[in-house]
């Protein structure tokens, strides 16, 4: 376990940077009044913010996101603490990682990454890329796994427990931390299955020493969320798998490797899968266009290398200012002085 005994952080970022504006579809890195008016007065102004009054009304709702930010660790504890306490669970073997859970195809590929020879090249005639952008799509779960799983998420959205939302672009789905998904199901899978692929297709982005995560499930359906905007993740390298269930269209596209979510000139259309992932790198900048029926579950696995992180913030874009957090926090984590520096070596360096 590569995370063992290893304390995370965030960057301060977190609470003001890629801030998303719901009324006018727009990522913002908010400081001040001043900055933002600077930065993205013409942004907002082109996207229908005319008024004085207009502008005070998005100031409003990019200071509320800030403020429910740094209350979000806090209030993420108290919830799992609840859940963990009072929640019954509908499928309890869902919540414990094994083998059975993936598709044959999925473990072929595994063990292939895992032998002595094994070199990019030779993965890539087990899964399909796409263009030029390092996207991959695989098997991962099986539909039986898949129908359990979205069954359990369901049984808790139904609930009566307290709910902390993934993000502020997406209103329904849950977050697997709070679940009580990380430890036994979220951490192995990455670290037993996930990292040995992610090493041959990444090895730039620290794919061979993703050490933290943040994973949770986003639903979309006619009368909740019916897609998501352009954007990028906090993360190295992601791993979205569609769950199902019954779905039209709502499928993914992909743009250029860019710190700007907004345009995207160019980009390519890709179909969701169910049981099926796909791999990309966190920059990639990416969103989902609108379902036409039914509902869609997504589980997504931001990974994180503290690793390359450390060196460059991918969200501020700057060394990252580090402040405390629980759990993984956002993969950040402290760099030890020269004599503090334990001789093992550097996973990393190898790739």
């Amino acid at each position: 376990n590569m995370s063992a005994g290893r304390s995370f952080l965030a960057c301060a970022c977190f609470f003001t940077d890629n801030v998303f504006v719901g009324r006018y579809g727009l990522h913002v890195r908010y400081q001040d009044e001043g900055q933002l008016r600077r930065d993205y007065g013409r942004a907002l102004r082109d996207r229908g913010c005319l008024s004085e009054e207009d502008f005070r009304a998005a100031l409003r709702e990019i200071e509320a996101e800030v403020q429910r930010r740094k209350q979000l660790i806090h209030q993420s504890v108290e919830r799992k603490a609840i859940i963990s306490k009072c929640y019954k669970q509908k499928h309890p073997e869902v919540y414990i990682l094994q083998d059975s859970f993936l598709a044959p195809e999925f473990l072929e590929v595994v063990r292939y990454c895992t032998s002595p020879d094994a070199h990019l090249h030779g993965l890539l005639r087990y899964i399909e890329s796409f263009s030029d952008k390092r996207i991959y799509r695989l098997p991962v779960f099986t539909e039986e796994f898949c129908q359990a799983f979205v069954d359990e998420l369901e049984n808790f959205e139904q609930s009566d427990m307290p709910k902390g939302r993934p993000n502020t672009m997406n209103n329904y789905g849950v977050l697997l931390n709070e679940l009580g998904l990380d430890e036994t199901f979220i951490t192995p899978l990455r670290e037993k299955y996930l990292q040995p692929i992610t090493a041959l297709l990444y090895p730039d982005l620290g794919g061979a020493c993703l050490d933290s995560h943040k994973a949770f499930v986003v639903k979309y359906s006619l009368h909740e969320d019916l897609d998501l905007s352009s954007h990028y993740d906090n993360a190295e390298v992601t791993l979205n798998v569609s769950l199902g269930k019954d779905f039209t269209e709502g499928n993914l596209y992909f743009g250029d490797f860019s710190q700007d979510p907004t345009p995207v000139p160019k980009y390519i259309e890709i179909e969701h899968v169910g049981t099926q992932g796909l791999l990309h790198r966190g920059g990639q900048i990416h969103g989902a266009l609108p379902i036409a029926s039914g509902e869609r579950w997504n589980l997504i696995i931001w990974m994180r290398s503290s690793a390359i992180r450390n060196q460059l913030c991918p969200m501020c874009n700057k060394k990252p200012e580090l402040v405390e957090a629980e759990g993984f926090g956002d993969g950040f984590t402290e760099t030890l002085d020269d004599d503090d520096v334990p001789e093992t070596v550097n996973l990393c360096s190898l790739w």
